[in-house]
């Protein structure tokens, strides 16, 4: 039987519509930021942004794409390790984009030279761990790197050497092993956004803190 196309349409119109609420719903609240509840620090409200992040699927995709400048992104779907870290700060108000170029512009002779690069990459830089080590470290607060599971709490950023290499980076989360001696990473390591037990399970190469204030010793 053949159906008038009119019909189809009028037909599809309240699903079509309900689709696109959901998406915009979808999408303010990804745009949201994620105010500090009362009471709340900024490692527990970190924290909470971080978990977020598990809820969204994320290929993980680390090719490089020109983004606009500041507050830019690449496709929500698509990210890596650091994009995890970029897009919880920024669900707090923070453009990690904006703060790593405009330090890095002012010092970049403290920057990692690890790609050849002759001036600042506002697609890039900020996506890159090593960057974001100095950054933390320069703006931050280093923190000393132990196996003693207490030192690290909620809204810290730690950084390891993947088995093949790799620079990694991932945000400690207010939530607990299984067995309550270890706190649970949100990382992306290939499948998207994860909270994971895995903290003790790669070479840590830093552990910091960042707030969005600079530390005494980070002012120049």
């Amino acid at each position: 039987m053949n159906i008038p196309s009119f019909y189809i349409s009028k037909q599809r119109r309240p699903r079509l519509f309900s689709i696109f609420i959901l998406l915009a719903a979808v999408s303010f609240c990804i745009a949201t930021p994620h105010q500090l509840r009362a009471g709340e620090d900024f490692g527990q409200a970190l924290s909470r942004a971080a978990l977020e992040r598990t809820k969204h699927f994320v290929i993980y995709n680390g090719s490089y794409r020109k983004i606009s400048y500041p507050n830019g992104d690449v496709p929500a779907h698509f990210g890596v390790c650091t994009d995890v870290v970029i897009r919880s700060y920024r669900a707090l108000g923070m453009d990690l984009q904006k703060r790593v170029h405009e330090d890095m512009k002012a010092h970049f002779t403290s920057y990692p030279k690890n790609w050849g690069l002759k001036r600042t990459d506002t697609n890039i830089d900020h996506r890159r761990v090593p960057n974001l080590q100095v950054f933390f470290t320069r703006k931050g607060k280093a923190l000393k790197v132990t196996h003693n599971a207490r030192d690290y709490q909620p809204g810290d950023l730690v950084t390891w050497k993947l088995n093949n290499n790799l620079p990694h980076i991932g945000i400690v989360v207010n939530s607990r092993s299984k067995d309550g001696k270890r706190p649970l990473i949100v990382h992306n390591i290939g499948l998207g956004p994860r909270l994971e037990d895995m903290l003790f399970d790669f070479t840590i190469t830093g552990h910091y803190r960042y707030t969005g204030k600079e530390s005494p010793s980070s002012r120049e």
